[in-house]
């Protein structure tokens, strides 16, 4: 999907919880190879309940690979509630105990514990301690993706009751109360977030917009799985032009 080897960020496939044993697979290498590196991944709590997550805890565990595991809990796996996923029988951390894993459960929507926990199962990672399972207590207020309609399932004042808070807000207030921030601050570096992604933005639309004619080629999307593209998908894709050809006659193939 994408990565950056620059910044040790390797690339995850798209499908659910495949992300862990690639973590756990990554970090086994680190250690044979016998540097410092270790790995981290996340999943949401529904795809705990996915096979990869207990085989990536059972190689885990059994080569003692340096990686810390996250599982954020924020109640809603798409659109079934958490329970549907384990959580009605024990905690999402518990799960560590069966494979003799180091798990720890945290208000994840307290950014200083959330660092605390991470730096602790870091730290153990590094110094040959093993894996660390956290579990990230949270809520997702908004839908699932774009095309979510969370009113559709929950009651839509669950999130304004939700008892932890926005994990920003909280934050934001404890540096106020601290004298480390103020509210002056806080607009002001909003303010120069807003600019920065705007002109981030901008930087990309450089590389095309859907629309304006610079994207990539249309036959790519038949491309980069065979080798040789098969008959069936070049004349997919000879249907799939000439309908694109009736539908926009002022288009052209690329």
């Amino acid at each position: 999907m994408y990565s950056c080897r620059d910044y040790n960020f390797f690339t995850i496939s798209g499908n659910l919880a495949t992300q862990y044993p690639q973590a756990v697979g990554w970090a086994m290498a680190s250690a044979i190879k016998g540097d410092s590196r270790i790995a981290t991944a996340w999943v949401g709590e529904g795809s705990s309940a996915e096979g990869d997550f207990h085989a990536a805890m059972t190689f885990a565990a059994v080569y003692n690979a340096p990686v810390v595991m996250n599982v954020v809990n924020n109640q809603w796996a798409i659109s079934s509630f958490s329970g549907f996923a384990g959580a009605e029988r024990s905690t999402f951390a518990n799960r560590a105990v069966g494979y003799g894993i180091a798990g720890i459960r945290v208000d994840g929507n307290d950014a200083l514990a959330v660092y605390a926990a991470t730096r602790w199962a870091a730290n153990r990672a590094r110094a040959n301690g093993g894996p660390t399972l956290i579990e990230h207590f949270t809520y997702r207020a908004e839908g699932h993706s774009t095309s979510d309609d969370p009113g559709a399932y929950r009651s839509a004042h669950e999130r304004e009751e939700w008892p932890l808070g926005d994990p920003i807000m909280r934050l934001k207030r404890h540096l106020i109360a601290l004298g480390e921030w103020s509210v002056e601050q806080h607009t002001a570096m909003d303010a120069e977030l807003v600019d920065l992604v705007k002109a981030a933005t901008k930087e990309a639309e450089k590389n095309g917009i859907l629309g304006h004619g610079l994207h990539h080629p249309f036959h790519t999307m038949f491309e980069d799985v065979y080798k040789e593209l098969p008959w069936h998908l070049e004349e997919q894709a000879e249907q799939a032009i000439r309908e694109r050809q009736i539908k926009w006659p002022e288009w052209k193939p690329e």
